[in-house]
């Protein structure tokens, strides 16, 4: 009896051992810090295409183009028309006259898509429409058999469907209008006629593509693999490339390798880096962006002048004195004097930067000054990138 109450004693002691150990690397290595390899990185091969194709749309309610100003809308119908059996081509319009084609029901457009990786004959894939006439709007229409062509000149699909597009409607002294209307999007609009030709289970090698090229993250990636696989099949051989020689447990069925491999989890490494984007006066920094010891202020010279004129009316019953308008001008100088000057000690974290430029009152405006001045002073320890 006693040596099974010490029995189970050791078990509870080596499930508590257990448990410690596993909220020890839990608490090591939040979860928040690491991203999948798929969330960072692309596979060898497996990409998208970009798809392009000349259409027209047809069905629209006199927002189409004008066929006297759009001469490719104009023979683009009567090459149509003429396919599908129709004598386009009148004694009246080959003499000149357009009295019949003057329709403003249909409107050419420039088709794009995007071709999935490994799409499969049959499937069908989203196509957008874009007016390139004087057309006003596509809202209704519906676009007509559309061959769209890869970068090899290759019909890979064919679009056809209703266009769903913003819309605009105005009257005498007002107009609204949402989104793009000479712009719109066809739901499973295209048809895949033509496969890209691929077949990655005979592949001995497969390459990792890094989306934001850096040694630390290459390395970090190949480790992370060797680890799972237990081999040294992966190298990194520049900033944005992952080498991985398949192993022999995986011949043959390269895609679970890579079904293994893009749910692994490493944390990727950045640049300290600050973007600006002057425009909007939008400022984006990295958490490794570090400044030396520097002093900043900041003070704006402010000039208020307010005229407020007072009317000057003589006495009652007077007869000699006149209405006149008095200007009285108050003028206000605000030299920034409130301003003080901040020291910022050598290494802060991003989080006290900004808690010290948030205490002198400084907007995104005169924020992306100072950033621009501090890097001319050698204090910023990061890039910054304008947009």
């Amino acid at each position: 009896m006693r040596r099974v109450i010490a029995r189970r004693f050791a078990i509870v002691r080596h499930a508590i051992a257990a448990f410690a150990a596993a909220a020890v690397l839990f608490a090591a290595g939040p979860a928040g810090a690491t991203s999948r390899i798929k969330d960072i990185a692309d596979f060898e091969g497996v990409r998208d295409n970009i798809l392009i194709g000349y259409g027209l749309v047809v069905g629209l309610n006199g927002t189409g183009d004008g066929l006297d100003n759009s001469e490719f809308t104009k023979q683009s119908m009567i090459a149509m028309l003429e396919r599908l059996g129709v004598n386009a081509r009148s004694a009246n319009l080959q003499a000149g006259s357009n009295t019949g084609l003057k329709a403003k029901d249909v409107a050419a457009v420039i088709v794009t898509a995007r071709l999935p990786a490994f799409a499969r004959q049959g499937t069908r894939i989203d196509v957008t429409a874009s007016a390139i006439g004087d057309s006003t709007s596509l809202l209704g229409g519906t676009l007509l058999v559309t061959p769209l062509i890869g970068a090899d000149g290759e019909v890979y699909a064919v679009g056809q469907g209703q266009v769903s597009s913003g819309y605009s409607a105005q009257g005498a002294a007002a107009s609204v209008t949402k989104g793009v209307p000479t712009s719109g999007r066809i739901a499973n609009g295209a048809l895949v006629e033509r496969e890209v030709g691929g077949d990655m289970s005979n592949m001995e090698s497969v390459q990792i593509t890094l989306r934001n090229p850096d040694f630390t993250t290459a390395r970090r990636v190949s480790q992370a693999v060797n680890s799972f696989l237990g081999t040294d099949t992966a190298r990194p051989t520049d900033p944005s490339t992952v080498r991985v020689a398949v192993p022999p447990r995986y011949r043959g069925n390269t895609v679970a390798m890579l079904t293994d491999i893009e749910q692994l989890h490493v944390q990727p490494d950045q640049v300290a880096r600050v973007v600006i984007d002057d425009r909007t006066g939008t400022i984006v920094m990295g958490e490794n962006v570090r400044i030396s010891t520097v002093a900043i202020a900041q003070g704006n010279l402010t000039i208020r002048i307010t005229e407020t004129p007072q009317v000057s009316q003589p006495s009652p019953f007077s007869s000699t004195g006149q209405t006149t308008t008095v200007a009285r001008t108050d003028i206000q100088t605000d030299e920034g004097s409130d301003k003080k000057l901040a020291l910022m000690q050598q290494g802060v974290t991003l989080q006290e930067l900004v808690n010290g430029l948030n205490a002198l009152g400084i907007g995104p405006r005169d924020l992306i000054s100072i950033l621009q001045a501090i890097k001319a002073a050698g204090a910023l320890q990061a890039d910054i990138e304008v947009m």
